[in-house]
């Protein structure tokens, strides 16, 4: 008989590997873009720093007190630009810009 595992043990498994949590955050700000669901985006944080060693752990690589990411992680947080960079760093990312195709600016001639 088969072992069945939970949804998030299996997740926090694949978290684990940098380029799954990179493609996971990924995902979840492209949703953010879309539907302005911060929450998600917050989510996607959560789960790759629990797959990635806790609260605790990502508290001493960002050198942040755990209260906070606690809060800023939570369901109702909304962490500043500043804090959610200083999470990417500790996570091993960074923000990055990208253009949007239809935004380009058109050449102008004069």
């Amino acid at each position: 008989m088969r072992k069945l595992r939970k949804f998030k043990d299996v997740l926090h498994e694949d978290l684990k590997n940098p380029q799954e949590a990179k493609a996971y955050l990924e995902v979840a700000l492209e949703a953010y873009e879309e539907d302005g669901d911060a929450e998600a985006f917050l989510m996607a944080l959560r789960d790759v720093t629990e797959a990635q060693g806790g609260i605790s752990k990502l508290a001493q690589r960002t050198h942040l007190n755990r209260q906070n990411l606690y809060r800023a992680l939570s369901n109702r947080g909304n962490p500043k630009l500043d804090t959610i960079g200083v999470i990417l760093h500790g996570l091993g990312f960074k923000l990055a810009i990208q253009s949007l195709n239809h935004y380009a600016p058109n050449h102008i001639t004069n």
